[in-house]
């Protein structure tokens, strides 16, 4: 019904006022409870195999939701309600920000792709504690924490530390995002020197806590095997607990929406299909050169149940959806959770 009847429609409209209608249309549908126990009971897939423990937290399932789609921390409950085992909020930055210019979301269908430029647009830290503080189930969040657009590299270090702070005693893990391709400059953090400096602050602040979160560094896809090389080498010498693998690209090989079209888009990070088998390669390789020395949240492509167990083969922990969760419709977890059980 969503992908014959609901997705046309949708996709004749505004991608980002699109994501706006179907955020509210959730808080509505969930905010009455006859509609609330029936969409989760028709959702949730409730079975003691599908849980993970990883990094001391215990998931109920390994589907969860990747940041972008919750950035001011206001979804979470319903997209648990939805069957997702966890949700990654954000990108949280200290300050509240417009992001970049509109139009900065688009869809390329014959590619099952997005294109996005938002700019790490969202309300702030002090937002995002105060809806975090109104938490009505015991989904696992995470917190995906980035610095402000005017914030030079030479202090960035300062705006993961403010955010790190201020956002500890509400997620349950952390994901370092220094590879979102829509941030002037952001990417040069991750030079292993910045990197290092960043998450080393970080992990003086966690283990200082009495219960130490979990931190996760999300890598680009766009990574070579040297830069890879360094990523195993960085986390054994942090001691951060993981890697999201991956974020956009922003590589244009391989579309079939014709070059015009995707010229006229511009700049902006590439998700979905395009970059399925890239993500699977990184996965593969970070867990094989590492001998799995880290835990992996494996992310990008993942349309069906396939590619879900794809990314788990190839030795991701858990996985995340985005590009394929506005694609395939809201029981997107509920079919991989159930192709699991059947593994």
């Amino acid at each position: 019904m969503y992908k014959t009847f609901i997705r046309p429609l949708l996709f004749k409209l505004d991608p980002e006022k699109v994501h706006g209608f179907a955020a509210a249309a959730l808080k509505h549908i969930f905010s009455i409870p006859v509609l609330n126990r029936a969409v989760k009971n028709y959702a949730t897939v409730s079975d003691k195999r599908l849980e993970r423990e990883l990094f001391g937290l215990k998931f109920k399932n390994p589907v969860g939701i990747a940041a972008g789609f919750d950035k001011n921390a206001e979804l979470y409950d319903e997209l648990g309600s939805l069957g997702f085992g966890f949700v990654e909020i954000g990108t949280v930055t200290p300050k509240g920000q417009p992001g970049n210019p509109k139009p900065r979301l688009f869809r390329l269908p014959q590619d099952k792709a997005l294109i996005n430029r938002m700019g790490f647009n969202n309300n702030g830290l002090d937002e995002a504690v105060k809806k975090l503080k109104q938490r009505k189930t015991n989904i696992i969040i995470g917190g995906n924490i980035g610095k402000n657009t005017a914030t030079p590299n030479e202090k960035a270090v300062e705006d993961y530390e403010t955010l790190f702070k201020g956002l500890f005693d509400y997620v349950d893990y952390f994901t370092v995002n220094v590879s979102c391709p829509n941030i002037s400059d952001l990417r040069e953090l991750q030079d292993q020197d910045s990197l290092m400096e960043i998450l080393n602050k970080l992990q003086a602040i966690n283990q200082s806590k009495p219960h130490p979160k979990p931190i996760l560094l999300k890598l680009s896809p766009d990574l070579n095997n040297k830069q890879l090389d360094e990523v195993i080498e960085i986390v054994e010498k942090t001691g951060i607990d993981g890697v999201v693998a991956v974020n956009t690209t922003i590589s244009r090989e391989d579309l079939t929406t014709p070059a015009e079209k995707v010229k006229k888009i511009g700049k902006g990070g590439l998700s979905g299909k395009p970059i399925k088998e890239r993500s699977t390669e990184i996965i593969r390789y970070l867990s094989e050169k590492s001998g799995k020395a880290f835990p992996i949240i494996g992310v990008g492509g993942i349309f069906t149940p396939e590619d879900a167990l794809e990314k788990l083969n190839a030795g991701a922990d858990l996985v995340q959806v985005f590009t394929g969760f506005i694609y395939e419709g809201p029981f997107l977890a509920k079919k991989i959770n159930q192709a699991l059980l059947k593994e």
